[in-house]
């Protein structure tokens, strides 16, 4: 009797979906069958017709969801349609569940969980959405969403219900809250998350004889260790905590003078790995790829002003111009899915574009020397074995005429000098790509972290690298080196006003200089590598003139 008129309730569909759909609230949802409300007969037809749409609304966004998972990680345009259908469906049924919301909760049984669970898959989508086209808009989005979910209190009566499935949503969308709020520098906010989220871990804990509460104590240890990550602390007059964004700025960036010839290259693509053991890291984020992640973002416009209301930024609305580069966060890849992904960024990298291959990973060295040394005796950086590695030495203990099959070796980056290539390497192990031949005569540049640090620095390198620390924030490493813990605001600012004519003297050497190689000033013209490689230099030259590194660079 449920089923009846159907197939008048599905404009363009077929009885078929009518029926599944119908099924489908009638066996996962009893209260959208009506028992317990009245007798069928009373009930309109308009209200039958809006909890089966309703239904329908909600199985397609759940297939749809389901189905970004297997959506291919790389490239730019296997994705799109598929996600834009998906925000569609979403918006569709967000918008339908407020319009429609008496008639679901007095015949569906719509409860206020269920709508935070779509809020929250919303958020998501936003969130998945920004990881890959790095556009900052999309995270403001999904912070508009969660943040509605908490403020609303969307999952406040999950508690109260026998249902641990239920309690582990409430625990995952936390957590997802928290990666967003650390992306857009909301620390403040984090600590309350955190805060609220231990109490419902303990709760949840409590409540049911759960496996996996070390697991989520684990997740709190490695949120609270990425807070407390960075080495210096900005005070104000009050002795708070300053929190500054260090994305990308207006005016951040020392200018190209009239007259000054420099390449037209853009930066486009970005593959950011992470394989460093022990490093702070939360949500398969270590700290030194968050920093440079945002060292290669700009500072939206609208990032302080969030929407009052959810939604308002539909995900086809493309900006005129990309602000900034595609982004891969890999974290801990195989040296096969590393390849993958730089082929298939090597493949559709526009004309006229640079691809930026960014390395913090631990060293892999070589066991011996051969008579002919070449771009694999050299070692390099460790990808992921897929099984547990305590340090690098464990790579040290094979056979000298053997080449170790996990390192990502200088020579297997050659192929990919065929276009403009800018190579960062953060390694014990950097001076492996030290001798980097070009091959192709195209734009070329390798940046090196030191490969030793004085003893009283080494106990920091779980917090990040000091050298990545540099070229995310200059200054809070250049402080970090001298044993600053802490700064008042006001003497940070004038600092910052110092370094800035610093960077500006340095951009003048680079680009008058007769002598550097013409690859530096083929890379110059793009803003993010300018300030990368004018950091570089300072960062290089703060080492180099400090007493406890003298003795240690070469």
């Amino acid at each position: 009797r449920y089923l009846k008129n159907a197939k008048y309730h599905y404009t363009g569909r077929t009885l078929a979906e009518s029926v599944l759909n119908s099924l489908f609230c009638f066996v996962l949802f009893p209260a959208a069958a009506m028992t317990g409300v009245g007798a069928e007969d009373d009930i309109p037809l308009c209200e039958r017709k809006t909890v089966t749409d309703f239904c329908y609304l909600l199985d397609k966004s759940k297939q749809l969801f389901n189905g970004l998972r297997d959506l291919p990680q790389y490239g730019h345009k296997q994705w799109q349609s598929y996600f834009g259908r998906t925000f569609d469906i979403y918006t569709k049924l967000w918008k339908f569940q407020q319009q429609h919301r008496q008639v679901l909760d007095n015949r569906y049984g719509l409860k206020r969980w269920q709508i935070g669970e779509v809020a929250s898959k919303i958020g998501q989508l936003y969130y998945h959405y920004y990881l890959r086209t790095s556009e900052t808009s999309y995270l403001n989005e999904a912070f508009s969403f969660y943040s509605a979910i908490r403020q609303r209190s969307y999952y406040h009566q999950v508690n109260k219900e026998n249902r641990p499935e239920l309690v582990v949503k409430k625990l995952r969308y936390y957590a997802r809250f928290i990666v967003v709020c650390l992306l857009l520098n909301k620390m403040d906010l984090v600590k309350v998350l955190v805060k609220e989220l231990s109490e419902e871990i303990e709760d949840y804990t409590q409540r049911f004889n759960t496996e996996d509460q070390l697991e989520w104590n684990l997740v709190l240890q490695e949120v609270a260790a990425f807070v407390e990550a960075d080495p210096l602390m900005i005070l104000n007059d009050d002795n708070a905590v300053v929190v500054l964004s260090n994305r990308l700025q207006e005016g951040g960036v020392p200018p190209l003078e009239q007259g000054m010839v420099v390449g037209q290259l853009t930066l486009a693509d970005a593959l950011i790995v992470g394989n460093c053991n022990n490093q702070v890291k939360f949500s398969e984020l270590t700290i030194d790829m968050f920093r440079m992640l945002q060292a290669l973002e700009r500072e939206p416009v609208n990032l302080a002003t969030q929407s009052s209301k959810p939604g308002t930024l539909e995900p086809n609305e493309k900006p005129a111009k990309r602000e900034n580069p595609h982004k891969y966060l890999l974290y801990k890849p195989t040296f096969s899915q590393l390849y993958t992904f730089l082929s298939a960024s090597f493949k559709e990298l526009p004309a006229n574009s640079v691809l930026l291959v960014y390395l913090s990973a631990t060293g892999v060295f070589p066991t011996g020397r051969s008579e002919c040394e070449g771009p694999y005796d050299f070692g390099g950086v460790l990808t992921n074995t897929n099984r547990d590695v305590v340090n690098g030495e464990m790579v040290q203990k094979r056979s000298q005429a053997q080449k170790e099959m996990h390192c990502l070796h200088p020579g297997d980056l050659f192929s990919f000098t065929r276009k403009p290539l800018f190579i960062i390497v953060d390694s014990s192990n950097s001076t492996a790509y030290k001798n980097f031949s070009n091959l192709f005569g195209q734009p070329l540049v390798c940046l090196l972290s030191p490969t030793v640090y004085p003893k009283s620095m080494q106990d920091q390198c779980q917090r990040g690298s000091l050298f990545t620390l540099f070229l995310y924030n200059p200054l809070m490493g250049f402080l970090s080196v001298c044993g600053l813990s802490s700064m008042r605001y006001g003497l940070w600012e004038k600092a910052q006003e110092l370094l800035r004519k610093v960077f500006h003297d340095i951009g003048q050497m680079i680009t008058s200089s007769r002598v550097i190689d013409q690859a530096y000033l083929q890379f110059y013209g793009d803003e993010f590598l300018r300030l990368l490689m004018i950091r570089f230099v300072f960062c290089c030259t703060t080492l180099r003139l400090h007493k406890l590194f003298q003795v240690r660079l070469n």
